[in-house]
């Protein structure tokens, strides 16, 4: 069966009921993306647990981990900001780990990844902005 994103109204479900949203790839660099990204979700209210075996250093002052597995609490959203073709073994993890959904950032798609996890009943998201969808699905989230 061919991959098809959530609806906007079942991002919006999921973004509305997520606890902890582990960021596999951020950085601790301001001007990256993904740093960028896991602070504007810090902003609007959301609990991010960065995931980064380069760093050893607290990131947007929230303790830093090497891989999902060393995460002592549960994750709902595991989103992603590797290259597409080291989403398998994240996807490996957040099935590991229990997570509900894994999300692949904007331009990050990977069908061996997207098959992984569905089978273990996870919602797979790929190729979207965590950060636009929030902002088109809940505007009136953080103010």
């Amino acid at each position: 069966m061919a991959f098809e994103n959530p609806s906007r109204q079942e991002i919006k479900q999921i973004l509305e009921s997520a606890g902890n949203i582990a960021i596999v790839g951020l950085s601790d660099k301001t001007d990256r993306t993904s740093y960028m990204i896991g602070q504007a979700l810090q902003l609007r209210g959301y609990r991010i647990i960065p995931v980064n075996p380069t760093v050893t250093e607290d990131i947007l002052g929230e303790k830093t981990y090497a891989s999902l597995k060393d995460i002592p609490e549960p994750v709902d959203i595991v989103n992603v900001f590797r290259r597409s073709e080291y989403t398998p073994e994240v996807a490996k993890e957040a099935v590991e780990i229990g997570a509900k959904v894994l999300w692949l950032q904007l331009g990050v798609y990977n069908e061996e990844a997207y098959q992984m996890a569905s089978d273990h009943g996870l919602t797979v998201i790929m190729d979207r902005c965590i950060k636009v969808e929030d902002a088109i699905t809940s505007p009136e989230r953080g103010r």
